[in-house]
């Protein structure tokens, strides 16, 4: 049972300096009331839940079911919390992400997560936004401590299955403040259980798009 307690806010300036993954242009406004989709079932076969599709302009791969830890499928869990349906809690020493619904379930998806340098240091924050398929562009911090890697990318990347935002995004707001952290998809699957991305939230692509859809601007996420 994960015990779910509020943190210390981080300061958004903080954030910026530690590690952001991306800046980008808003495509979806906030919203003020939290109504959260309601829960269908996940499909039991790995192989249809993380089967290729069409999404929008793009193809999103398949990933081969050999390929999943059984722990790391998307499904349905008991969760005892003290947080409202429609919260996302997100334990990064466990790699989980959970989106809570009523009577004591949540939806769990396995994520990647930052090294302890990077990561969200844990607090409360608001889904101020989302977006399907969003531009990256990485930070000044990004590319003053990484150059070769991210300094041909200094003018952004339009999304798509090259953007290593993945098929969707969610924007982390703290006090109406970008903390310029996000939970995203991914172009790298292997990525996912591990500690290893620029410090935020990363999730298989057919998993964003399922927390996308279930999660309104406006609600809360806690982070561990």
């Amino acid at each position: 049972m994960l015990h779910v307690t509020r943190a210390i806010l981080l300061a958004p300036a903080l954030a910026f300096t530690l590690a952001a993954c991306s800046m980008a242009s808003r495509e979806e406004a906030a919203a003020t009331a939290v109504q959260p989709v309601a829960y269908t079932r996940p499909a039991g076969e790995p192989s249809t839940m993380y089967g290729a599709r069409r999404d929008g302009a793009f193809t999103i791969p398949a990933i081969d079911p050999k390929h999943l830890k059984p722990e790391h499928v998307r499904q349905a869990v008991d969760y005892r919390t003290n947080e409202a349906p429609g919260t996302i809690v997100v334990d990064q020493t466990a790699r989980y992400l959970y989106f809570v619904l009523p009577g004591n379930k949540a939806i769990r998806y396995a994520v990647g997560v930052g090294p302890v340098a990077r990561a969200f240091p844990g607090g409360e924050a608001e889904i101020a936004w989302k977006a399907k398929w969003p531009r990256w562009t990485p930070t000044p911090s990004m590319i003053e401590r990484n150059p070769k890697q991210y300094a041909r990318n200094a003018g952004g990347v339009d999304g798509g299955p090259h953007n290593p935002m993945g098929a969707r995004a969610l924007y982390m707001h703290q006090n109406g403040v970008d903390t310029y952290y996000r939970v995203h998809g991914t172009n790298d699957p292997s990525s996912i259980g591990k500690a290893v991305s620029a410090g935020c939230i990363r999730l298989l692509n057919q998993d964003i798009i399922d927390l996308h859809d279930r999660v309104k601007p406006g609600a809360k996420i806690v982070v561990h």
